[in-house]
């Protein structure tokens, strides 16, 4: 397994900006489009690569917050070229309004998710969290493909999934939760859903000769404001108790993805994650997906069905 060196600094606990230093190169001249960028990690990864000189285009299903958050990056960084668009993954239309503005772009980085919520659909009707971290991402990155294969050089997809994609499996019998839902198995199997897609993605490209990258990237247990919006109840108290005591800080669980984004050595099909124990806290490495999420023939039933859930062909064939 490989880890991404740490740098000279001399401190035994360096920091995530200590690591971006040292790691990550200008990205002056490159777009970028985040996902649910108005907190937790996508703020955190806006934060960054409008730092290191990106145009990022941050997006926010509720554009108040959005709005408070791009006033507080360009309150840190007055020179950023930082913008906000609108565009809600719980809704197929919306999807295609975001893509349709998009003139050009080198990374989409798909962040943005739900966790654990009631048992709730999207406006098309399906089950809220394989709607949105899935096949919302999953539309987006079918409809943004076009612009990014005419990127100058490096064009990437960053898919961000999680740990627990590890304790998922795709209810094919039941993928919206109508027969015994629960927040839990429903959240592993759309991020199952996002190391399927991801390493299917990558597969086809190569296929077809098409230069853009698939990379996969998790933020092992980061302190996010996933775990205080989706759950209720019990559940919400206990992730609030172990996120306190176990989590690590937003800026860190950030890095696996920023590197995945802008990494100089990146390669397409690469997973990163920390490099600690359980993958939990940690520095970026390069980490392995559940051996089922690599079954070609899951992949490409995945596939089909996400296609004609969503009404978006990806003219890549397998």
């Amino acid at each position: 397994m490989s880890s991404a060196p740490q740098g000279d600094k001399a401190s035994d606990k360096p920091t995530a900006a200590d690591w971006v230093a040292g790691h990550l190169s200008d990205q002056v001249r490159r777009t970028v489009v985040v996902t649910g960028a108005n907190s937790g990690l996508g703020l955190e990864t806006a934060r960054v690569l409008g730092g290191l000189g990106a145009t990022v285009i941050m997006t926010a299903r509720d554009v108040a917050k959005g709005e408070r958050a791009l006033a507080e990056l360009l309150a840190e960084q007055p020179g950023a070229k930082l913008e906000l668009r609108q565009l809600d993954l719980a809704d197929l239309d919306s999807v295609r309004r975001f893509a349709d503005g998009v003139e050009e772009l080198d990374v989409l980085v798909n962040n943005a998710g739900v966790m654990m919520p009631p048992h709730n659909r999207t406006v098309q009707g399906y089950e809220l969290q394989f709607g949105v971290n899935h096949l919302g991402h999953f539309a987006l990155t079918g409809l943004l493909l076009d612009k990014l294969g005419q990127a100058e050089e490096d064009a990437r997809v960053v898919t961000v999934s999680s740990m627990l994609h590890k304790r998922g499996r795709i209810h094919f019998d039941d993928l919206h939760g109508e027969h015994g839902y629960s927040r839990s198995k429903y959240y592993n199997q759309s991020k199952l859903a996002n190391v399927v897609f991801g390493l299917e993605l990558n597969r086809r490209l190569r296929a077809n000769a098409v230069p853009i990258k698939s990379v996969l990237a998790h933020p092992g247990y980061s302190a996010t404001n996933l775990q205080e919006t989706g759950p209720t109840g019990i559940g919400k108290l206990l992730l609030k108790v172990t996120t306190r005591l176990a989590a690590q800080e937003a800026a860190m669980g950030a890095l696996p993805q920023l590197y995945a984004a802008a990494g100089a050595d990146v390669e397409s099909g690469q997973f990163w994650g920390p490099d600690g124990r359980g993958e939990s806290k940690g520095f970026p490495t390069l980490v392995e997906p559940l051996d089922a999420a690599r079954d070609r023939e899951l992949a490409k039933r995945l596939w089909i069905i996400s296609e004609e859930l969503t009404g978006v062909r990806i003219p890549l064939e397998p």
